[in-house]
């Protein structure tokens, strides 16, 4: 057995049968988890992912936008 790592609920399983990557859902909250680990059995948050991919995204797209303010200052500079 295993627990949510989100609401930390006990998620009954057959280990055995797990392959890392696969999909699990937990029945207590309804989170979309993963199998991260099987030996030990370790899960984690599909939402996890999804949000460290946004903050991803983000960052660069903050570094795009502080490029481009440099590129538009040097053109200034050069009139």
């Amino acid at each position: 057995m295993v627990s949510c790592p989100n609401c930390d609920a006990t998620i009954d399983v057959d280990e055995e049968d797990l392959d890392e990557g696969d999909p699990i859902s937990c029945d207590e909250c309804g989170a979309s988890l993963s199998v991260v680990s099987v030996d030990p059995l370790e899960l984690e948050s599909d939402e996890d992912e999804s949000d460290d991919e946004d903050d991803d995204a983000d960052d660069l797209d903050e570094d795009e936008e502080e490029e481009d303010e440099e590129d538009e200052d040097e053109d200034d500079e050069d009139w």
